[in-house]
């Protein structure tokens, strides 16, 4: 991502014709207050500044979607008329271009599909519509598919289950509907298997209850039937112990303070 450069310094009253001298906007707008040098300036390297001009001056916009500084572009085409963005989307520069990204109508946003920055990309994934959010999952950069798995319907998730980058595949499974999670449940890495044993249905919990990781198996006593929670009662480590003993107490005394359930024992 390109950082921007250094705010310029405050040009003070004397420095007025440096900037004034030949700008079209000397006599238009400076009479009128619409700009001021050092403060609300089009000419200043300064993004503030310029801001400040077509903050204050939004019809001038459209006169600097071509102008050779890639700020000043940039900050002009969040100003101009969103009608006159669409040349801006092949722009020289990426700033240029995440700001055409963020104001175009979605409608125009397929054509920036395979833009070579991520950022743009990833402001791509948060706004197109869901059809056309499933051209980027297999983007080759792993932050677009963790933001495309993060808003692809349910029924669309399951195709990157299985995706090769584990902070995608932990996306899935946090939003995975709880009925397919068994497609992740021996997902290569513990950090994934452990966000499916904390979602998983009953029968897929006491399954995870067998898992060589402890925390997977931790996050799985509290999903899994109580007969099979009982086996982890001699588990290994004592933070999956304490797990399962809180379990069964909790149960007692929901027990206890039922009558109805008073012929169940913990």
């Amino acid at each position: 991502m390109k950082a921007l450069p250094p705010e310029a310094p405050e040009f003070q009253p004397a420095d007025a014709s440096v900037l004034c001298d030949g700008c079209r906007h000397a006599t238009e707008l400076l009479d009128a207050r619409r700009c001021t040098p050092g403060d609300t300036c089009v000419r200043a390297h300064s993004g503030r500044q310029i801001d400040r001009f077509f903050r204050a001056n939004r019809d001038e916009a459209q006169r600097y979607l071509n102008d050779i500084f890639w700020e000043r572009r940039a900050i002009a085409a969040q100003y101009a008329p969103k009608e006159l963005l669409a040349p801006l989307v092949g722009d020289s520069d990426e700033v240029v271009r995440r700001v055409v990204a963020t104001r175009l109508p979605v409608t125009e946003l397929v054509g920036m599909l395979a833009d070579p920055d991520r950022e743009v990309r990833i402001t791509l994934a948060n706004r197109l519509t869901e059809d056309e959010l499933l051209q980027l999952t297999s983007d080759p950069d792993y932050l677009v598919r963790v933001v495309v798995a993060r808003r692809l319907p349910h029924g669309k998730l399951l195709r990157m289950a299985h995706d090769p980058e584990r902070e995608v595949r932990k996306s899935v499974a946090a939003r995975l509907p709880t009925f397919a999670l068994h497609q992740m449940a021996d997902d290569s890495e513990a950090e994934v298997r452990r966000i499916v044993a904390e979602r998983a249905l009953p029968d897929l919990a006491a399954h995870m209850l067998a898992d060589t990781d402890w925390w997977v198996r931790h996050a799985a006593v509290a999903r899994a039937p109580l007969e099979s929670v009982r086996a982890l009662l001699n588990d290994p480590e004592a933070e999956v112990r304490a797990a399962v003993w809180q379990r069964l107490e909790t149960q007692s005394l929901d027990s206890s303070s039922h009558p109805s359930n008073a012929g169940e024992t913990p």
